[in-house]
């Protein structure tokens, strides 16, 4: 495929998950951006303050990792610097970022998303939420560098989510299960007078392994990105009472 062609349909399937976002209410306007990778150091991303539903093939912007424009008249998403951060420092192929309504809900509440579902294994374990700092600034980009070590996802403080994937189709559905886990959370943690229960770090292990073969002969397996590192918590047990401490006092002093 020529260049041309590989950029002419990365930035349909690009345009394409970024109005899919809008349309699953995972963001609200012109909030949240997409970018995905063509070859080795062309990055295509959104617009920034361009409505999705009016992005045509002529709109196709794209950037080096240097962060120099190379396609395009229209400004690159003003969270340039936390996608090209995550593309230097990781073997992502697409990043898409969120502000979805639960994830930046729990954001604003923890340190981390406890394991209160299994598929947060395969983000690489519990989701950490990377500190505050002004939107599209470097102190941002630094911080989710240091919330995604030996993971694929993060919760932004007060801001929403981030997520890698080998392609836009992965990096899409994760940030899904991220925003959904985030909805269990807060749904769970709503009930007065009980805690959720949490799976272990030797569960998320088990069910990281069981990722690797998920799927179709031949399909791309979720979760292989290995070495993540989770806090020990709680085996598997029934709803707990309202006198066992619940997870977001015991672990408010945990950053991960």
């Amino acid at each position: 495929m020529s260049v041309r062609n590989a950029v002419a349909r990365a930035w349909t399937e690009l345009v394409d998950t970024a109005r899919r976002s809008v349309d699953d209410g995972l963001v609200v306007g012109t909030s949240g951006n997409v970018s995905v990778r063509v070859g080795d150091d062309l990055v295509l991303v959104t617009p920034s303050g361009v409505p999705y539903h009016r992005l045509a093939p002529e709109d196709t912007v794209g950037v080096g990792l240097d962060g120099k424009q190379v396609l395009g008249a229209l400004r690159p998403t003003s969270e340039l610097a936390m996608h090209l951060a995550i593309y230097r420092h990781t073997d992502a192929g697409a990043v898409v970022h969120t502000h979805a309504v639960h994830a930046t809900a729990v954001s604003t509440l923890l340190y981390e998303l406890p394991a209160i579902h299994y598929m947060a294994a395969a983000l690489g374990g519990r989701i950490r939420v990377a500190d505050y700092a002004t939107y599209g600034s470097e102190e941002l980009a630094a911080n989710v560098l240091r919330a995604l070590r030996d993971r694929t996802g993060c919760l932004l403080r007060n801001h929403g989510t981030i997520v890698y994937g080998d392609d836009l189709e992965q990096a899409y559905d994760r940030t899904a299960q991220l925003e959904w886990m985030c909805q269990v959370w807060l749904a769970a943690r709503s009930v007065a007078g009980f805690s959720p229960s949490l799976l272990s770090k030797r569960e998320l292990a088990r069910v990281a392994e069981r990722l690797r073969q998920y799927g179709q002969p031949g399909d791309e397996a979720e979760g292989e990105h290995e070495g993540y590192e989770v806090h020990d918590g709680p085996e598997v047990h029934g709803p707990a009472r309202a006198d066992v401490p619940r997870p977001r006092e015991a672990h408010e002093d945990e950053r991960g």
